[in-house]
């Protein structure tokens, strides 16, 4: 069975997600990751249009490559293109290539070759399909199957999914023999939805599953969550903002933090195995470093006893 790490870093902000990163910047960030013991990363064509690829490559291919698990993901495969502004999904790099949505056998293979270019590197240890949400028949006809035979040629050691929707997960452990799957802002200290459909159907599978977006994308990342915080990409609802706040006053009153809390509790859920938190500097890799040292246990009965704890978490 493949093992993956307590936690790994997230290399999209390595691909300049939002605001751009330095090349000197991200092989610091993933140099700190390794000092900090993290042998688990997570990346992908989509962040920055390859870059986040070429910047992780760049940093660990002087690293013992039998020290570290490197999941990449496909889906997407990157094409050049005539392009003069920046990209238009997020990212600060310029558009001089463009994304095709390809779940086809041949796109995955392609896929995987293209990364292993980008990466420099001699294999990637897990591939999984990445947001095949309008997808899904493909994926489910011929990128999955395509990775199941990589595996068993020995190209790759792990397979799986990738999205921010919990339920089309669960129903890819149910029909394939998938090693592991990234589920996103699905499981953290606000929504513990994953934990009703694809935790079981993971646990009775024998599949990894890992958690992105263990912050909410920003609302719980704050000891004190700000008025303009973020929750799902967006602005975060009035609701959401009052309890992260009730949660990080809980949190204080216990010598803790609310990003701590956060971290924590989506870890301790018996059907995780990792968590992918995105960093990009290492002053960033240093504090996540920080937020596993475990919080007074009295803290969880306090959340408990104030109704702030999800359904379903047992921490």
């Amino acid at each position: 069975m493949l093992q993956l790490p307590p936690w790994g870093l997230g290399s999209a902000a390595l691909g300049n997600l939002y605001t751009a990163v330095s090349d000197e910047q991200a092989r610091a960030t993933v140099d700190a990751c390794w000092d900090a013991g993290v042998r688990y990363v997570d990346t992908a064509p989509h962040y920055g249009l390859g870059l986040a690829e070429e910047r992780v490559g760049a940093a660990l291919r002087d690293r013992p490559r039998a020290e570290f698990v490197l999941q990449t993901k496909v889906g997407r495969l990157l094409v050049p293109c005539a392009g003069t502004g920046r990209d238009s999904q997020g990212f600060d790099v310029p558009a001089t290539r463009e994304r095709v949505w390809d779940f086809s056998a041949a796109g995955v293979r392609r896929s995987i070759e293209d990364s292993l270019e980008r990466l420099g590197l001699d294999r990637v240890d897990v591939a999984l399909v990445h947001d095949p949400d309008d997808h899904l028949d493909q994926a489910r006809r011929e990128a999955i199957p395509e990775l199941l035979r990589m595996r068993e040629e020995g190209l790759v050691r792990g397979v799986g999914a990738g999205m921010n929707s919990s339920a089309p997960l669960a129903r890819f452990v149910e029909e394939f023999d998938l090693d592991v799957v990234l589920v996103a802002g699905r499981y953290h200290l606000l929504d513990a939805s994953a934990a009703a459909d694809l935790f079981p159907a993971a646990t009775r599978t024998g599949t990894a599953v890992v958690l992105g977006g263990v912050f909410a994308s920003g609302l719980l990342a704050h000891d004190e969550p700000p008025p303009d915080a973020t929750y799902a990409y967006g602005p975060a609802p009035a609701d959401l903002l009052e309890r992260a706040r009730r949660i990080a006053r809980v949190a204080r009153e216990h010598g803790t933090t609310l990003p701590a809390l956060a971290v924590q509790h989506a870890a301790a859920h018996p059907a995780v195995a990792s968590l992918v938190l995105g960093v990009r500097s290492p002053a960033e890799v240093r504090r996540d470093a920080a937020l596993f040292d475990p919080a007074p246990p009295e803290v969880w009965e306090a959340l408990r006893r104030e109704s702030l704890l999800p359904g379903g978490v047992s921490a």
